[in-house]
């Protein structure tokens, strides 16, 4: 496994890299970059997630993250590094604002620079009408940006997010995603995020990776992926005959109509015409026989 990262040319870097869940996986990725990891359950995405932040050791392999080895220097990591995990992270009896200063000291900050940060970061987050309440008061989509927030009180140039919106409403999952895509732009941050709703990465990621049994089976922009490897199809249903026609074409809103017309010249009347688009789910089907949603 290899990873590089925040201030040089790549953010980091991932080189056959094994663990249990993990059995070899080779990757790079550049500073600045939003890339979408994809899996399914099970598929090693959390495992991954852990090694690069030094929670987890690796059994074999390399990693370099923020410019420091996994190994050799985790505390080099850590400090360079947020990481929002699939659990909540502040304490449930302690107020918003105090658990971001007691975070701001536990990575060395003075108790006025950890207090002014903690103040920025609430800012950021449009918490800070919430600064004194509690975590166990506030709803999911506060809870979760309540998690980021503890994950940049540090300024880290690169974040890791697990999963950041699973188990919100849809209202709250798109208000969670306006936040992270205005921290990128604001911030210039490298984003680093697992997720299990696909039209999350389809819109919003500049990469996708796609994990399946520990391996990489897939890694590029979602519109290539879904060119390459799914394609777009027509499906027809032709009067007279039990079963829709599918056919797979690069562009179907461009064969659409060239299809009609074949078929018309054949003197097949075609009741019904779908052009469809590939969906990542797709990609994965392709690939491998089964939906990552399954």
């Amino acid at each position: 496994m290899a990873v590089t990262t925040a201030g040089l040319a790549r953010h980091f870097r991932l080189k056959k890299t094994l663990v249990e869940a993990v059995r070899g996986v080779d990757l790079d990725i550049g500073d600045g970059e939003l890339v979408a990891l994809l899996g399914p359950n099970g598929a090693g995405k959390s495992t991954l997630f852990r090694m690069l932040t030094t929670l987890l050791p690796p059994t074999s392999g390399s990693a370099t993250v923020a410019g420091c080895d996994i190994v050799d220097n985790p505390d080099g990591v850590r400090a360079r590094i947020g990481y929002v995990g699939q659990n909540n992270s502040a304490g449930e009896n302690f107020r918003v604002r105090d658990e971001l200063i007691t975070q701001g000291r536990s990575h060395g900050m003075t108790r006025a620079d950890a207090t002014r940060r903690a103040d920025a970061v609430l800012e950021l987050l449009d918490l800070t009408d919430l600064a004194k309440r509690t975590p166990g008061t506030l709803s999911g989509g506060q809870r979760r940006r309540v998690d980021i927030a503890m994950g940049l009180v540090h300024r880290p140039r690169l974040l890791f997010l697990d999963e950041p919106s699973t188990g919100l409403d849809p209202h709250s999952r798109a208000d969670i995603w306006d936040h992270i895509l205005r921290l990128r732009a604001e911030l210039a941050m490298t984003l680093v995020l697992s997720t299990h709703y696909l039209e999350e990465a389809d819109r919003m990621a500049e990469r996708v990776v796609i994990i399946d049994h520990g391996r990489i089976i897939a890694d590029g922009t979602a519109a290539r992926l879904k060119r390459d490897l799914a394609g777009d199809r027509l499906v027809f249903t032709v009067r007279g005959k039990a079963e829709a026609v599918h056919v797979k074409v690069p562009d179907a809103a461009t064969a659409l109509p060239r299809y009609l017309r074949k078929l018309a010249g054949e003197g097949a009347e075609v009741v019904t015409a779908q052009a469809i688009r590939p969906t990542l789910d797709d990609v994965f089907l392709a690939l491998t026989g089964r939906s990552i949603q399954a």
